[in-house]
């Protein structure tokens, strides 16, 4: 089969590589039909090399249709739609049985000191590979793939796997008041789908802040009062305190992560990380800081006294200083996490089925056929071409 697979940093290449096969009897085999281009791939593209090997099969937004079940399997026959979440979760553990996919303790990763395996994410999470390919191995067939039904087009349900149940929590997790504000920081796929799922939820006032204008366009036609970064940069905190009644946003989603501009010196050092051998590479980037905490640190000074941060963008350095007296003096709450994708379908799904309110079926900006895969990923890191979403069609 063809897959994308990673060779090196910012070398991906579209390879030829064996088809997968029924490992366990618990296992499917599914057809991919559409896989997304994750903002947490870059990580893979660039900084988080020193993780992965050459061959490494990326992705973890896939659907398609199931080709293969496994002799215990039986909740599923071949020829069923399925999207699968990007945790690699039993759904029967402790962890899963508390809505904690992502810390499924069938799959952690315990060498690593990590929570469940990914699918296509670095030794950390399991290196367990990918679905930007044509086929997958899906582990847990009768409880991990969410089962769709026919006739939608693949993008009405093709978010289940990640960018949904993803923008979904970190709303949840910021625990807006009813009628009350939330500041988006970053509005790349998660943050433009969390700023749709906040007025969906009833969020009285929703403002998004980034410095793209396709994705400030984007997020101002359906709504949200947006700030461009680069005009306001100097005077964002005043700024929001003047939409907020002066004290601040009740609640702050930070969707950026460690992609955050304005710290060339993490850049720096996430770069000179990227070129020391594997070992010592992996060895600093788990036990120092070389995280770009702009947003972050902006999340905590724009957010009102007695306010919730959450926080879904990735950050990967271990020991990333953080304001602490700042945070305790302005009684900060502070969510966090991978998001738990089965916690959050039986909420999500039938929303979906019903309909498309959160615009899931022209959310993509690029749908491109996977030979174009290594391409897509340098635009998306260049946030060339309005690049916000791309979806792939094996």
């Amino acid at each position: 089969m063809r897959a994308v697979t990673w060779q090196g940093t910012k070398d991906i290449r579209v390879e030829d590589v064996p088809d997968p096969t029924i490992q366990d009897p618990t296992d499917v085999i599914v057809r991919i039909t559409s896989t997304g281009l994750c903002g947490s791939d870059l990580h893979l593209y660039d900084p988080l090399g020193p993780f992965l090997d050459a061959g490494d099969i990326l992705g973890h937004e896939p659907m398609g249709v199931v080709q293969e079940v496994g002799p215990q399997v039986t909740n599923l026959k071949p020829g069923d739609r399925v999207v699968v979440p990007f945790n690699v979760s039993c759904n029967t553990c402790f962890m899963c049985s508390q809505g904690l996919q992502s810390q499924c303790e069938t799959t952690q990763v315990h060498e690593q000191g990590k929570g469940a395996a990914l699918f296509g994410y670095t030794k950390l999470y399991g290196q367990v590979p990918g679905g930007q390919a044509e086929y997958l191995r899906v582990p847990f067939g009768d409880t991990l793939p969410i089962k769709v039904p026919d006739g939608p087009p693949d993008t009405r349900f093709l978010f289940l796997s990640d960018v949904l149940p993803t923008a979904w929590q970190g709303v949840k997790y910021a625990d807006v008041p009813p009628g009350g504000s939330l500041v988006v920081l970053g509005l790349g796929p998660i943050g433009d789908m969390a700023t749709r799922v906040a007025q969906h939820l009833g969020a009285g006032q929703v403002i998004g802040v980034d410095l793209v204008p396709e994705r400030l366009e984007r997020a101002a036609s359906h709504g949200v009062h947006t700030i461009d970064l680069n005009q306001h940069g100097d005077n964002l905190v005043e700024l929001l305190r003047d939409l907020t009644d002066g004290r601040g946003p009740d609640s702050v989603i930070d969707a950026v992560g460690m992609e955050a501009h304005g710290s060339p010196a993490a850049g720096l050092a996430q770069k000179a990380t990227g070129l020391l051998p594997d070992p010592l590479a992996r060895k600093l980037m788990q036990t120092t800081g070389v995280d770009r905490l702009e947003a972050l640190h902006t999340a905590i000074d724009l957010v009102r006294r007695g306010g919730t941060i959450s926080l879904s963008g990735v950050y990967g350095g271990m020991a990333s200083p953080m304001p602490l007296m700042t945070m305790f003096d302005k009684q900060i709450q502070l969510r966090m996490g991978q998001a738990n994708v089965w916690r959050w379908v039986p909420e999500i799904l039938p929303l979906l089925v019903d309909g498309d309110p959160f615009g899931v079926e022209s959310f993509a900006t690029h749908t491109l056929p996977l030979s174009e895969a290594p391409n897509a990923y340098e635009q998306f890191q260049k946030k060339q071409d309005g690049m916000v979403k791309v979806v792939f069609q094996p």
